[in-house]
């Protein structure tokens, strides 16, 4: 039988603890994390809400919350109680004018059935891709006229910024991360400069390749991969995501992965030619605010 359901703002700060331990006992369970990393950033900057749900004094859940959008999470050992639907009961009653997006990481069937409940429509599919690494080669040269460096944050954070948010502009996440958000980035347990790898011809940046390897684990990421508008066609991409997937296998990761969206058909083409599968799919909600009667 479940208990009264409280839901509390939180500062980063001093519910940090709890929102940790919640992530941490949900990503052993469901295989993938429930928040994505931005939305955690913004946690930490005030930009989003952290909420806690507590039940007779136990934190069974939390959601971030942005002004439109919002990501939650049940303790797995909570979870089939009712305690997702009374979470979005009230996250909603505290936004009742407000059109929300919804991620849910995984697309459980426990998130569709709460999707279909309260009116939410999936607008957008985000697939992660995996692939078997091979054993470390030789590296993967750079095309001829470019020069692959390790990221320095004193001399290329600012020509960084500027490039991915040409290369990501209509992209919702990526297009408007700031260098604020990359220096958050850089003090995570999992940050490495030399998995940062960025592509020049003479001194402009063509491309980069972002790699994220989280300590202990064997299945590294391809955080984000961009080519300038100006170099398109000359085979970057698939230069630039070779030579991450040499990383990765240099670093002792066993497994590579990668999020691209649905929509995106030359990425997929490309990332598929390259030997990556489906494995998982994150898939993106809208409700619209209610109509004034």
């Amino acid at each position: 039988m479940s208990g009264r359901l409280s839901l509390s703002l939180s500062d980063p700060a001093q519910g940090g603890e709890a929102l940790e331990h919640l992530v941490s006992r949900a990503l052993l369970v469901d295989g993938q994390p429930p928040f994505n990393d931005q939305a955690l950033v913004e946690v930490m900057t005030g930009e989003r809400s952290l909420l806690l749900a507590e039940s007779d004094g136990t934190t069974i859940g939390a959601a971030v919350l942005s002004a439109d959008e919002l990501e939650l999470v049940v303790d797995p050992e909570w979870r089939q109680e009712g305690f997702g639907a009374r979470l979005v009961e009230l996250v909603l009653q505290s936004r009742p004018t407000s059109t929300l997006l919804a991620w849910a990481h995984g697309d459980h069937p426990a998130a569709r059935h709460l999707a279909a409940r309260y009116r939410f429509e999936p607008v957008r599919t985000l697939y992660q891709l995996r692939r078997e690494l091979s054993e470390p080669g030789t590296g993967v040269p750079a095309p001829d006229g470019y020069r692959l460096t390790a990221f320095d944050p004193a001399a290329d954070l600012t020509d960084w910024v500027e490039l991915n948010a040409v290369v990501f502009r209509s992209h919702p996440e990526q297009g408007r991360i700031t260098a604020d958000d990359v220096r958050a980035r850089m003090r995570e347990d999992w940050f490495d400069a030399g998995d940062f790898l960025l592509l020049r011809q003479g001194d402009d940046l063509a491309g980069y390749i972002w790699l994220k390897i989280e300590p202990g684990d064997d299945v590294g990421e391809v955080y984000v991969v961009g080519v300038s508008p100006d170099q398109a066609g000359r085979g970057l991409g698939r230069f630039l995501t070779r030579a991450g997937l040499a990383r990765l296998a240099e670093r002792g990761m066993r497994h590579a992965a990668l999020y691209v969206d649905g929509d995106n058909t030359a990425a997929m083409a490309l990332y598929r030619s390259l030997g990556f599968t489906d494995h998982t799919v994150d898939v993106q909600y809208r409700r619209d605010a209610p109509r004034a009667s």
